[in-house]
């Protein structure tokens, strides 16, 4: 119903990602069931130098274009485009950890629309849904240039991380208290001894159920200066309903499958854009 309010953009995103978060919550770590993937999205290497050393895709000046009787443009630099993106499928789908979606545990049913995905779960009297979309859920991590990275050096893995949005509705009431979850790359602890939280809640508000527009005049509650202690009753709320780091690292996994699922069906439909018929 309200999947609008995680579909941030990019550089929104980035943003809240890099911000501080409330400083109760412990530091994170790296969900373990989380499928990832090597760093194989490399198409700045179409016009390297043959040493190793890649460079941005850049068509000749004067590249000609090739004879097809389809009657549309054709250029040298669209076959090696094709070409490129035919090895790079191969690549991917080698290392494509589930050719099916990893199933969620506690009952959830799952619906996909594109790169839309709704878990709905039914518990006495209540009914619970997590909205998520995985555009812009992999974190930047170009802390290096290929360039500079060595030979024997493992690549970086890629893990979808989204931003999503928990919709809590009782059966007997006109109103969806809605929890607005990230997943954040550094937290600080209240309490050195407290297990971490791998996900944490941005924002609170009550929306009319059944609606599919965000009302902005309905009070939102931000939870960067939120006293702790409600904050911890926010996210045993949650987890009483399921949704717990159990959860969070499942919805990872998920993620990133479906993700990286997309990403090879990109570059299916790029190839066969771009390569003559």
């Amino acid at each position: 119903m309200l999947l609008a309010r995680a579909l941030r953009p990019a550089v929104a995103a980035l943003a809240l990602r890099r911000a501080p978060a409330h400083l109760h919550l412990g530091a994170p770590r790296l969900p373990a069931a989380a499928s990832a993937r090597p760093f194989t999205r490399s198409l700045w290497l179409l016009s390297g130098d043959g040493q190793g050393r890649g460079g941005l895709l850049r068509g000749s000046p004067a590249s000609p274009s090739l004879a097809c009787a389809c009657g549309r443009l054709h250029t040298e630099g669209d076959k090696a485009f094709a070409e490129f993106l035919s090895d790079e499928i191969k690549e991917e789908k080698k290392i494509q950890k589930n050719k099916n979606l990893p199933k969620m545990s506690g009952g959830w049913e799952l619906d996909i629309q594109g790169t839309e995905a709704k878990l709905v779960r039914k518990v006495a009297g209540e009914t619970i849904t997590i909205s998520f979309n995985i555009n812009n859920s992999i974190p930047p991590n170009f802390d290096e240039t290929q360039e500079e990275q060595k030979p024997d050096e493992q690549e970086p893995e890629l893990t979808s991380t989204p931003n999503f949005v928990v919709e809590v509705t009782k059966n007997d009431t006109k109103q969806t208290l809605v929890l607005d979850c990230h997943y954040p790359e550094e937290e600080i602890g209240h309490g050195e001894e407290e297990e971490s939280d791998i996900f944490a809640i941005r924002e609170v508000s009550f929306q009319p159920a059944g609606d599919s527009e965000w009302r902005e005049n309905n009070y939102t509650l931000n939870t960067d200066s939120l006293d702790w202690a409600l904050y911890d009753h926010l996210m045993d709320f949650l987890a009483d309903r399921g949704v717990d780091n159990t959860f969070a690292d499942e919805l990872v996994e998920l993620s990133t499958a479906l993700e990286h699922q997309e990403y090879i069906r990109f570059l299916e439909g790029l190839k066969q854009f771009v390569k003559c018929q």
